[in-house]
């Protein structure tokens, strides 16, 4: 969908059609429309950054422990299916899923949130390789890191 056809969307259509870019959040959409018009996907984006920058620490974490975790065979969204898949984490050695499991659990009892990690063009050993470096990170750290890779996940989303 070109900037025009998004632009051009009415607000029950704009969030139809961009409710899901942050993961069962629509609200960041929602919030995001009366700026309308966007110049760019870019510039879209970077206002529905704001308002989850401009959100509540809660309204923050809520969106954060939307995500699955990575690897997990729970129900995700479409879209993370797909993304997860390009990361090769739907085929995982019992091992490697083993291994993930455990670190997965690490990260979600010290963080109280699922570890994300922007997959598009990472391999499952990128991912499993930063998931057990960030476990050793300060929980301040790792909050403001985790919106970053939502922010990544949602650009890739909107650049389709």
């Amino acid at each position: 969908m070109s900037i025009e056809e998004i632009n051009s969307l009415s607000r029950e259509g704009f969030l139809e059609a961009l409710g899901w870019i942050f993961e069962h959040s629509p609200w960041v959409a929602e919030r995001a429309w009366p700026g309308r018009p966007f110049a760019t996907i870019e510039d879209l984006h970077a206002a529905m950054v704001a308002e989850v920058t401009r959100a509540t620490p809660d309204e923050q974490l809520s969106l954060l422990c939307a995500h699955a975790d990575l690897g997990s065979r729970s129900r995700m969204s479409p879209a993370s299916e797909a993304e997860q898949a390009s990361a090769g984490l739907d085929r995982l050695t019992p091992e490697e899923y083993e291994r993930l499991t455990c670190a997965n659990r690490a990260y979600r009892e010290r963080f109280g949130f699922p570890f994300l990690y922007a997959v598009k063009t990472s391999t499952k050993h990128d991912i499993l390789k930063a998931l057990e470096q960030r476990l050793e990170a300060s929980p301040d750290d790792e909050f403001r890191r985790a919106l970053e890779q939502v922010y990544r996940i949602a650009l890739f989303r909107l650049r389709g």
